[in-house]
């Protein structure tokens, strides 16, 4: 069995795994490569992976670096496998991709004509492409075991990073032999609200394992949420008006879930919510058809109606002119808009017309990447460029850390140490982490019974 690394190595973003048997080519997540040096020609290529060959295609979940690409498989015949709320979100995510890829091409389009250039820009897919990907794609139940292919079984397992996100164990025979195979997908941290802990990695000969947080631990998660409810409890009796750049899928939902619980409390003033993201939107309404995907408590909360009610009260900014109104108010509230880093999306419009005011609260809870506009907030820039105009920076700006839906160097090794339980020390390939958090993991990792750590380029074959 040959394993090809396809992308997210050095990395965190592109991840792709090609596995291939004598018998069988089984295609593990095709995701976007995004943020620097993530080129229109590095998403373009898909060799070595050649879509009409596949027999199967697995989703560890549907975040656009592992989902992203897929449209690109044109000539698919096999199916697309996911769990069922995975597959739900992918089409959301992958829709929304399109609309961008599609608008980007038309405005880049634009601007060459007039400027006398041949407007040959072409959008990465469409809605057509992915259209063909979504009638390809099986949902499954967790620890389903699901024949994909000649000689290879696959089963999801939770892996409490978003709603649907799994760990896929392959089993694979050959030659009277079978080994498992699991890669981690993007692991979760344990005791967050609404989703279930991840379960551990079962036994296994090779693993491949994430490492976005592979040098670091988070701090608590108690204390974590502490401090975000304290901040929003305090803005409400200062009746601050409360800026909250949010990714759309999972930070959104984990927001709204802190902003419910203050309010069931009742020891701070109402103050009314805003979720100014159409795909923050839906996505939500997605979560609340997935109940059983829940931890105990918020499947309590969803059974009863009482969630629903709770979302009922937030406030749904859809249009642009109900986003357009929410700057022409200077009242208390809190908005909750995309996107998470402040480099696109609705939020740059409320930034624009918010930071130069003094009595508002920007509240920073999402992982900021170099160069983006909320790293430079974070860093305490006194003026930002937003539409190409300087705006002075007059805003409380508080970050909160500790939320990301990543676990850390910690909760990687304990979800490891299930695959150790095999006689054999498992082999261990470091994937989704930059070099630096990767060589760190590794060396924590080589202590344990013995086992052998990779840190692989793109297109590295790993073979076992």
């Amino acid at each position: 069995m040959q394993i090809t690394i396809l992308g997210a190595a050095g990395e965190v973003t592109g991840s792709g795994y090609l596995v291939q048997t004598a018998r069988a080519n089984v295609l593990i997540d095709f995701g976007m490569f995004q943020g620097r040096g993530a080129g229109d020609e590095k998403n373009r290529e898909i060799d070595p992976v050649v879509p009409a060959r596949l027999d199967a295609v697995i989703l560890t979940h549907a975040h656009l670096d592992h989902v992203g690409r897929l449209p690109l498989l044109t000539g698919l015949a096999c199916a697309v496998h996911a769990t069922h709320a995975s597959c739900a979100l992918a089409e959301l995510i992958l829709r929304d991709s399109a609309k961008i890829q599609e608008g980007d091409a038309a405005r880049e389009n634009r601007w060459k004509e007039r400027t006398g250039a041949t407007p040959d820009a072409v959008a990465l897919y469409g809605t057509a492409e992915v259209d063909a990907i979504v009638s390809r794609m099986r949902g499954h139940d967790y620890e389903q075991l699901i024949e994909v292919a000649d000689g290879i079984t696959a089963r999801f397992q939770d892996a409490g990073h978003i709603l649907g996100s799994a760990s896929v164990e392959l089993r694979v025979t050959e030659g009277g032999t079978t080994k498992t195979v699991v890669f981690s997908g993007d692991v979760g941290q344990k005791c967050m609200p609404i989703l279930r802990d991840p379960v551990p990695c079962p036994p296994a000969d090779l693993v491949f394992l994430e490492s976005t947080y592979g040098d670091r631990n988070h701090r608590p998660a108690e204390e974590t949420f502490a401090e975000l409810r304290a901040i929003l409890e305090q803005s409400a009796w200062q009746k601050r008006k409360v800026l909250v750049p949010s990714f759309a899928v999972g930070r959104a939902q984990l927001l709204l879930h802190v902003l419910a619980e203050i309010a069931r409390d009742g020891r701070s003033p109402v103050v009314p919510v805003y979720l100014d993201s159409p795909m923050a939107i839906r996505a939500t309404e997605i979560y609340n058809k997935f109940p059983d995907d829940f931890d105990d408590e918020s499947r309590g909360l969803a059974r009863s109606g009482q969630a629903r009610r709770e979302f009922a009260n937030v406030n749904l900014c859809v249009t642009p002119q109900q986003s357009r109104d929410l700057n022409e108010s200077w009242d208390p509230s809190i908005v909750i808009a995309g996107s998470g880093m402040c480099d696109g999306g609705r939020i740059l419009h409320h930034l624009r017309h918010n930071l130069w005011r003094r009595g508002v609260q920007v509240l920073l809870t999402s992982f900021m990447g170099d160069g983006s506009l909320g790293r430079k907030l974070v860093d305490g820039a006194k003026t930002v460029r937003i539409f190409r105009e300087d705006v002075v920076v007059r805003a409380d700006v508080r970050t909160v850390g500790g939320l990301s839906a990543h676990a850390g160097q910690g909760g990687l090794i304990e979800w490891f140490t299930g695959a150790s339980q095999k006689p054999a020390a498992p082999r261990v390939v470091l994937t989704h982490g930059e070099d630096r958090q990767r060589g760190v993991l590794a060396q924590a990792l080589s202590g344990i019974g013995g086992c052998t750590v990779a840190q692989p380029k793109r297109f590295e074959v790993i073979e076992i």
